[in-house]
């Protein structure tokens, strides 16, 4: 089974491999309207002049939804743990810019590498990270085999698994199964998910439903100050319907 699994992964990787150029276009093609996308391309590749000290935390989010999820648990860290380097990648432009406004010089931010060994690689090195914190659903194959190889425990917080997802997963099977025990451990949003990881192989003594890091905001006092403001507008007796996010 274990041979199986590294047999796809080696075939995984020959795609990413085979896919890169067409990968390099979409970035060139986005950055039609965004130009940010046409910069910074060396440190999707693990290369970069700027380290940080080594043994940090390294934290990856997306964009900017789980830049923005991650301020409370940042600002903890940076407040407990002074001496230890924090470093932020994301995928998105955007996402580097809310790094750049919430946390400024405070912590260290490049892109993310793509999954490829070589690019791994290449940013382990010059990060060298004592623990990586994953979010949400970012799983990918060749940086958590990195991690356990180079004995880095990764963690997936604020973790979320659809059924749907679950059962595409399962469909892989023991190269699915091989990669997600690689997570060392799982702080997940509900049950469903503690569950659905389960079912794609994570040891259930490695789920901790926690719920989500979305509610462990601090909202300023300025902001609810604001709202209140607002609720006179719209009026103290009548119902008010926020629509915060129209995806279905």
């Amino acid at each position: 089974t274990a041979g199986i699994a590294g047999l796809v992964r080696q075939l995984y990787t020959l795609l990413l491999y085979l896919l890169l150029p067409l990968v390099l276009l979409r970035l060139l093609w986005r950055s039609i309207r965004a130009p940010a996308y046409r910069q910074r391309w060396r440190e999707r590749f693990g290369l970069f002049e700027q380290k940080p000290a080594a043994g940090g935390i390294w934290l990856h989010a997306v964009s900017v939804g789980e830049v923005q999820a991650i301020e409370p648990l940042v600002q903890h860290l940076l407040g407990e743990h002074p001496e230890m380097a924090v470093t932020i990648t994301t995928t998105t432009p955007t996402g580097s810019d809310r790094v750049a406004a919430l946390f400024g010089e405070a912590v260290f931010h490049v892109y993310c590498p793509y999954d490829i060994p070589l690019f791994i690689n290449n940013f382990m090195e010059r990060v060298q990270p004592g623990i990586l914190l994953m979010v949400e659903t970012e799983i990918w194959p060749n940086l958590l085999a990195a991690c356990q190889k180079r004995g880095i425990p990764s963690l997936l917080g604020n973790g979320r698994l659809s059924a749907k997802s679950a059962r595409a997963y399962q469909r892989l099977g023991s190269f699915t199964r091989q990669t997600f025990r690689r997570i060392t451990w799982l702080a997940v949003q509900s049950e469903d998910d503690a569950r659905h990881f389960a079912e794609v192989g994570v040891p259930r003594e490695r789920i901790r439903v926690t719920g989500s890091i979305k509610f462990d905001m601090k909202i300023p006092a300025s902001v609810l100050e604001q709202t209140q403001v607002l609720r006179r507008y719209c009026g103290e007796d009548r119902p008010v319907w926020v629509a915060a996010s129209t995806h279905e």
